[in-house]
């Protein structure tokens, strides 16, 4: 397996004008929210936002495979006591860009800080935004499966006979469950609320996401050899589960530093992450682009 990665310093927006269409298999990526980050990278106004993100996610519109999936990880902010609305104007604009908002899952993050608030509670979750090219794309449940659960010890036990045939639902919508379906099964289907802690340890970066998240979602929407790309890299992590992960990866970031750190970080990796590579060959992937103008080199932008 050739899992191979390219680092790019620039506008995730500009730098994506040179990519070939249709040529990554899954993005995953939490840009910087609103009004947030801002002495790394400046804030933008909530008001703003969606202005600010669309010609970003116009290029990733085309180069997402047809195949393929958009997973956004992106929060709501509280300002002057109530809600902004700039996720929600946003996932409008995306729809009418061409984006399908196929599913959103919740990202319950199982050590939010406490704290006291005089008109709200603690967050403890986040938006991961599904949005897809078309209704025809890669997926693959059975890889994300979880074990079945204690439950089923005692529930399936002694099933009466209404468990033994499907049991409509009184309400009249049309579900119904046959309770004895369970039976004999180990692993079950999760269901779209992921449960992570969030990052504790200090990554260089004011909002990483834990391993475990994109991890999930390259599981259930890539095999080994698909593109992951993700256009607000950050500390890497994206790009870096990839690669553990044997995926080709692309990661885009505006800040250098970032991206400095990421390549040392790869080269730091070992080796037997590109199996059936001479040194040499390794030593020659790992040269990759920082500068703006060197990712010219690289037209076609596919690995």
């Amino acid at each position: 397996m050739n899992n191979q990665v390219k680092i790019l310093n620039g506008d995730c927006g500009e730098i994506l004008r040179d990519f070939k269409s249709n040529t990554v298999d899954l993005i995953v990526t939490s840009p910087p929210y609103a009004d947030r980050r801002k002495n790394t990278y400046g804030g933008i106004h909530p008001n703003k936002y969606v202005d600010w993100f669309i010609p970003k996610s116009k290029e990733l519109l085309r180069v997402l495979k047809p195949t393929g999936t958009f997973i956004l990880n992106i929060k709501e902010k509280a300002e002057n006591g109530e809600r902004h609305t700039y996720v929600i104007e946003l996932i409008l604009a995306l729809r009418k860009q061409g984006w399908l908002w196929t599913e959103e899952f919740i990202w319950y993050k199982k050590n939010s800080y406490p704290g006291k608030w005089p008109n709200r509670f603690r967050d403890s979750w986040e938006r991961l935004l599904q949005f897809n090219k078309s209704r025809k794309f890669n997926m693959y449940q059975e890889e994300v499966m979880k074990p079945v659960g204690d439950w089923a010890n005692g529930r399936l036990k002694n099933l009466s006979e209404t468990d033994k045939r499907r049991d409509n639902a009184k309400n009249g919508s049309g579900f119904g469950k046959n309770i004895s379906n369970w039976l004999n099964r180990d692993k079950v289907y999760p269901n779209n609320v992921l449960h992570f802690a969030t990052v504790c340890y200090n990554k260089d970066h004011s909002a990483a996401f834990p391993e475990e998240l994109p991890e999930w979602f390259i599981k259930l929407f890539t095999k080994p050899g698909d593109l992951v790309l993700d256009p607000f890299m950050g500390s890497g992590t994206t790009v870096l589960v990839a690669q553990k992960m044997n995926r080709k990866s692309i990661g885009i970031d505006i800040l250098k530093e970032y991206c400095d750190k990421v390549l040392k970080q790869i080269d730091e990796m070992p080796h037997t992450l590109f199996k059936d590579k001479t040194d040499h060959e390794i030593q020659t992937e790992h040269n990759y682009t920082i500068r703006r103008e060197e990712y010219r080199k690289f037209p076609s932008a596919t690995i």
